[in-house]
């Protein structure tokens, strides 16, 4: 009835052993391996592969057991997550702010319960915190493969009780997961990521192999071509992607395929002589411990270093995970994998991964354990973003949500009329503007994007919607004839386009144009400065600390944008000086200037905007509404 593949081939841990390496210098080099996340793609075709094998073959003997089967993915699973979860959780004690914390006990719950695509979907959006700084994001893609174990061996029984073909119901099932990902994937990208039915098709692909493969060609010649297409299918997929793709969609089908011409292929030289190699299968063996591992370590070594890691120290971190994996493989894996199954084993399984998720609840509901902290740290270190104060989804835009404006954006009460044009960081100046209105007779308009700089006819990377948006607000300016334009964003590229702008704002409008640099960058955000200057000294940070400043780019903005006919305000003159730039407004802890590496607080908006207001206004300053 089945075609089942074989027990063992070494070849698979081969095959591990390069969808691991791809995904591992992919996370530590990602400009020099820009699509190795494939290598996650690779391990779900494996995995489709092995499991429907296993199934199939005990599904023809006879022996199939449900529980059996879960038994096994348990004590596959379970012990080297719990470690992994277990120390990441005790270095987040040390090393992080209490939001972030609870957002790490939230991501271990999701994970000891296998939602971790799920969580990870839900924290989505704009405001989210960086990826870069998620300890746990990397498994999302166990999520998916528990949650794909959890219905396929039912399926797989009901098929083999029906007497229904179960390569054709592998392929129908992985035709419409593919086709409802490439039909989901423009309008609902981070979905189509994370959710298990949009991925599912990598998994049963190896599922359909799995059940037919026997009837795939075994000679030479074809075994070769098929091992070297596949080969090299995987590597254009490692060329030609990259994380501003969108993923998975139609690029799916290039490591996915590739994936299955090279599991087809167990005869060929690339199977037998490279992946079957010692130094790869033992790669192979210790890849999932090693997949665990290495992602919360190049986090925390940021975290701890307080700064990037260099190229040797990226390299260092993944030597390490090689032998904490190596370790984890032989000390924990090795004792509860094999060897008879045993009531205690299953119990201490159990119970340690229920203890993880517990205790990640209790952090959450500890709001990150906040008694960690002297209480004037909690206060300098928990700002929060002012999403709301912005006018975030009404008058800042999220591009990939909505590219409409409220009719509350615009102000028309009042003159002179200041139109804020800018990026989320144009939107943070708005505390500062409505503390400036109480003294001040002025209106505002607010056209902010998320993301998207006030730059004409620019293709912003990773904000598609950015020129479409930009040229709707340009439109709306000439209706609404603001007196001032206040441009603001993060000026790091696009000057050309940024000229542009206010050369059209000059030739279409009789409006001021005011240009503001950008405001000083933290590089790891100033809640988590002051966190570390505490961790490393016990000691509150300073009123002024040094920061990134965009001293020279103002200057090459000012000599290129005024003659034009703008007005160029540097707002790190304003924020900075020869001893560092500003942390907080005044004595209280809480008054920190940035709620991130730039985004400024409600304090430190009013505190910049008060310096400049009589700049903005110029001449058309008017007298307080009385």
């Amino acid at each position: 009835m089945f075609q089942p593949s074989p027990k063992y081939r070494s070849d698979v841990d081969g095959l591990r052993a390069i969808a691991v390496l791809l995904v591992l210098n992919f996370h530590a080099f990602p400009d020099a391996v820009p699509g190795g996340f494939v290598g996650v793609d690779v391990f779900f075709v494996i995995s489709g592969f092995l499991i429907t094998g296993i199934i199939t073959r005990e599904l023809e003997a006879g022996r199939f057991n449900l529980v059996g089967f879960y038994n096994r993915r348990i004590r596959r699973i379970f012990p080297a997550l719990i470690v992994a979860l277990a120390a990441t959780l005790a270095l987040g004690w040390f090393w992080m702010l209490p939001e972030a914390f609870a957002r790490l006990g939230s991501d271990s719950f999701a994970s000891a319960t296998f939602l971790a695509n799920i969580a990870l979907l839900l924290q989505s959006g704009y405001f989210d915190v960086d990826s870069a700084k998620k300890p746990l994001l990397h498994l999302w893609s166990l999520g998916i493969e528990e949650q794909f174990y959890l219905f396929w061996p039912l399926l797989l029984m009901l098929a083999a009780r029906l007497r229904i073909s179960i390569i054709a119901m592998a392929a129908v099932l992985g035709i419409a997961s593919f086709l409802l990902n490439v039909a989901l994937i423009g309008s609902n990208p981070v979905a189509t990521f994370y959710l298990p039915f949009t991925r599912a098709f990598e998994l049963l692909a190896g599922a359909v192999l799995a059940c037919g493969w026997i009837k795939v060609g075994q000679s030479g010649a074809a075994s070769n071509w098929r091992a070297w297409i596949g080969m090299g299918l995987i590597a254009a997929s490692v060329a030609l992607l990259d994380s501003h793709r969108a993923f998975p969609g139609w690029w799916a089908v290039l490591p996915v395929a590739g994936s299955v011409l090279l599991l087809s292929a167990p005869s060929a030289w690339v199977n037998q002589v490279v992946l079957a190699s010692r130094p790869m299968v033992w790669i192979g063996l210790i890849s999932y411990p090693l997949y665990l591992w290495h992602w919360p370590l190049l986090v925390f070594g940021e975290t701890i270093k307080f700064q990037p890691l260099t190229l040797l120290e990226r390299e260092l971190i993944l030597l390490a995970s090689g032998l904490l994996a190596w370790a984890t493989y032989r000390f924990v894996e090795i004792p509860f994998r094999f060897g008879r199954p045993s009531g205690r084993k299953m119990f201490a399984l159990s119970a340690g991964m229920a203890t993880v998720a517990l205790a990640g609840i209790a952090v959450v509901c500890g709001r990150g354990v906040e008694f960690r902290l002297p209480p004037e740290i909690r206060a300098m270190a928990s700002v929060p973003t002012e999403s709301l104060k912005w006018r975030f989804h009404e008058c800042l835009l999220d591009l990939g949500r909505e590219t409409s404006f409220a009719d509350t954006c615009v102000e028309r009460d009042r003159r002179p009329l200041v139109l804020v044009w800018g990026d989320s960081t144009a939107g943070a100046l708005l505390p500062g503007l409505r503390k400036a209105q109480e003294t001040r007779n002025f209106a505002i308009a607010q056209l902010t994007s998320s993301s998207c700089i006030p730059a004409l006819g620019a293709d912003i990377p990773g904000v598609p919607k950015c020129r479409e948006i930009n040229d709707k607000v340009f439109a709306l300016v000439r209706q609404i004839n603001p007196d001032i334009v206040l441009l603001h964003g993060t000026w790091e590229k696009h000057l050309d386009n940024v000229a542009q702008t206010v050369a059209a704002l000059k030739k279409e409008t009789d409006a001021r144009v005011v240009v503001l640099g950008g405001v000083p960058w933290w590089r790891r955000g100033l809640p988590s400065e002051v966190m570390r200057h505490f961790m490393l000294h016990r000691v509150p940070i300073s009123e002024r600390w040094p920061a990134s400043t965009p001293t020279a780019y103002d200057a090459v903005m000012r000599a290129r944008l005024e003659p034009l006919g703008a007005e160029f305000i540097s707002a790190s003159d304003a924020l900075c000086n020869a001893q560092g730039c500003l942390t907080r407004v005044g004595d209280a802890a809480a008054n920190l200037t940035a709620s991130d590496q730039l985004h400024l607080t409600e304090k430190g908006s009013v505190y910049l905007i008060d310096a400049i207001i009589d700049r903005v206004l110029g001449e058309k300053t008017a007298e307080p509404p009385r």
